[in-house]
């Protein structure tokens, strides 16, 4: 169930499609060609603008507070655009932008971070808090990238792996609790 004080806008000839699981909490704002999948979550103040392409999220991924994601519109040099595409069980950081980006399965972006046109985070790769992942780069699977500009700083360990899939999990119970919460439920 979507709350009156969520904003979801069709536009261009295209509306939002949100999974009936999904929690999608108070003052967000999702504005045209965006697909939401099951179990995921965008927290309270987020801004989804698909207005010139497409964002996906995808299942058990969740969008954390004051995020905002936004894509580019197709050109003579990039025909297709950049859509931003986010697989199943990411992990997004409180304040991050992401625009016309790619994050693979269980990837996972860092407080405050930003994520620009043509990046790729392969899947298990992680962008540290802060980081600035500038047009094009890729993080390479379990790869850990920091700084701004982001730089390659080690791979990751087995334990920080499953550390951010103990995150996904607890996304996934928190957005329950707070679907309940705010009169709402999240199937």
């Amino acid at each position: 169930m979507i709350r009156p004080d969520v904003t979801v806008v069709p536009f261009g000839g295209k509306a939002p499609r949100i999974h009936p699981s999904a929690f999608i909490a108070p003052g967000c704002r999702i504005i045209g060609d965006v697909e939401i999948g099951a179990e995921a979550s965008v927290w309270y103040n987020c801004v989804i603008r698909a207005d010139v392409n497409r964002v996906v999220i995808g299942a058990r991924s969740n969008i954390q507070d004051g995020t905002v994601i936004h894509c580019d519109s197709p050109d003579p040099r990039h025909p297709d655009g950049f859509p931003t595409l986010i697989g199943d069980d990411v992990l997004v950081g409180h304040m991050v932008m992401l625009h016309g980006c790619t994050i693979h399965d269980r990837g996972f972006v860092g407080l405050s971070a930003t994520v620009m046109n043509g990046c790729v985070i392969e899947s298990d790769g992680m962008l540290a808090a802060g980081a600035l992942l500038t047009p094009g780069k890729r993080i390479g699977a379990r790869q850990l990238w920091s700084g701004r500009p982001a730089t390659f700083m080690r791979d990751l360990t087995e334990a920080a792996l499953a550390d951010m899939q103990l995150g996904v999990a607890h996304y996934v119970a928190n957005a329950r609790a707070h679907a309940q919460a705010n009169g709402a439920t999240a199937d």
